[in-house]
Parts: C-alpha cells; structure tokens; sequence
C-alpha cells in the first residue's frame, strides 16, 4: 500500500503549482469531496497507472494517483489505497496480473489506465483491446463499486510536428476505445483529451508519454473534479 505525506498547503513550496489555474487550489478537494463515500481506491495498469514523469520546477514530485488518494484522504482519514500499476503492460497482462490483486483489495473506487502499449503490438486491433478492456471492467465492477478511467491528453496539440503521426492517431484510437467500454460499464471518464491545458509543452515529460509532475498535478485535480460529480448529495455543496 503507497505511503501518502500530508497535502501541502503551503503555496511558497509549489509556488507554479498554487498559481496554476488547472490544480487543486488550498480546500478545493476537500469541499468539492465533501461526503464522499469511498474508503478503499485501488488503482490498475500501465505506466501512466504507475505514475512515471518528469519532475518540473515549481511542482511537487507526486503523481495523479497518489495526488487523488491524498484528496480522498483528507475527507476520509482512513481511507485505504493501493496503486498496482506497472510500466510496460498490456491490457491483457494488466487483467492477468493486477485484476484478481485488486478484487482481493476489496475496493469501493476503482481506477482503470491501460490500453496504450497495446497499441504497439503487431496488428494491433481496436476491437482486441475493446474486448480486453471490457474484461478489466467487468471483472473490477461490484455493487457499491466506482469505476473510472481517462481519455488521455493529445500530447499533439503541444508538438504539432506529432499531428497526424502514429502517436496522435494511436492517442485518439486509444480514447475512442476507452470511452466506449467505460459507456457500456457506467464507468467515469476523466477527460483530459480537450482539456484546456493539453497544448501546454510542460504538461509532458521528455518521452512526450508520460506526465510531468504539472501533467500529475492536472490530471489528479481533473479527476478529483469529475469525482465530485459522483458524490452523494453534489461534492461540495454548502
């Protein structure tokens, strides 16, 4: 199970982070998660599961997952988190070696972020992974149970050499998939596909895959805001 420091508040340490328009601001996570019912997050899948990036200037070194769980955390001191995710992995190995660890979990909110390896395999097929994803889903779904995923950010609209390329179409495949099953499992999709800081440069790591720690700092205050939605009552009301 991941240690979690405390949120830090304190703007002078992350002085980008606390101007930053697209991350959580001091309170915001805890009033818009106000009433929240999960106690038990478990995170699935690849890489961007795992949480690798680039460190930035300015930002805490801390990814989405870890950032979500500390959210949570501050309206349910209890709560219990573990993060599976392992670079490298297809859906199929994701399903193969994480579901049953996760099921075992016993978890009430469930993120699921795989899919983009296996846009690299020989013949690679949007049906196959569609499957394969539905599976996971499927699987990690339980009564009481939260499901929710990301449509990830187009790393094109930042690097317009990649427009049009293998990266952009395979990013836009990816989503389309991935919003697919999640409609089908009436899981929650964090969009960062469209999102308003997803043409910034510094959202990315050098390997223009992965998160810096700003992408981590967006991506967790994105999801903490599609969360909220799910929360009894309307996260954040007065």
């Amino acid at each position: 199970m991941a240690d979690r420091t405390p949120y830090p508040h304190d703007a002078g340490a992350f002085p980008a982070e606390a101007a930053d328009p697209h991350c959580l601001a001091a309170g915001e996570s805890a009033r818009l998660l106000r009433g929240a019912p999960w106690k038990r997050l478990a995170v699935v899948g690849d890489s961007l599961a795992e949480g690798l990036g680039d460190p930035l200037a300015g930002y805490r070194t801390a990814s989405w997952a870890d950032r979500v769980a500390e959210a949570l955390g501050e309206v349910t001191p209890a709560l219990a988190y573990t993060n599976l995710g392992v670079r490298g992995l297809t859906a199929a190995q994701v399903r193969a070696g994480q579901a049953e660890a996760a099921v075992r979990f016993g978890p009430d909110l469930v993120c699921v972020v795989c899919g983009g390896n296996d846009l690299l395999l020989p013949g690679f097929s949007p049906a196959v992974l569609g499957k394969e994803l539905d599976l996971l889903f499927s699987r990690l779904a339980a009564p009481g149970t939260t499901l929710f995923t990301f449509a990830v950010a187009e790393v094109a609209r930042a690097v317009p050499e990649l427009r049009g390329g293998p990266l952009d179409e395979g990013v836009t495949v990816l989503n389309e998939v991935t919003r697919a099953v999640a409609a089908r499992h009436g899981a929650l999709v964090v969009a960062m596909d469209g999102h308003p800081a997803a043409g910034d440069r510094d959202l990315y790591s050098a390997d223009l895959v992965h998160f810096t720690a700003r992408g981590h700092a967006v991506a967790a205050a994105e999801a903490v805001r599609a969360l909220a939605g799910r929360v009894p009552g309307g996260g954040g009301s007065a």
